[in-house]
């Protein structure tokens, strides 16, 4: 064991996470420097939704253009199958 003091005064001065634990309490880790949360509440780097609300963009499956191609390619296989039946 050391006999030297720590020098724990500005980590005790630093702001707290702000997040809610499951106990209901708040966590009382630090905050990272610039943020509200700590690294283990979205705190981190590259942590949190990206920019541009990416998470928001659609996979265009179900867009006018998509749905009116899937039909014509349904019609187109539905008189493929009437020729081959009418071919027999």
């Amino acid at each position: 064991m050391s006999d030297h003091p720590r020098n724990t005064g500005p980590m005790l001065a630093s702001p707290r996470c702000g997040a809610k634990i499951r106990s209901g309490g708040s966590c009382r880790s630090p905050a990272v420097r610039g943020k509200r949360r700590c690294r283990m509440h979205g705190g981190a780097p590259e942590s949190g939704a990206p920019r541009g609300n990416r998470n928001a963009r659609k996979h265009g499956l179900f867009t006018r253009e998509a749905i009116a191609e899937r039909r014509q390619i349904q019609a187109l296989l539905g008189e493929a199958r009437k020729f081959l039946q009418a071919m027999k």
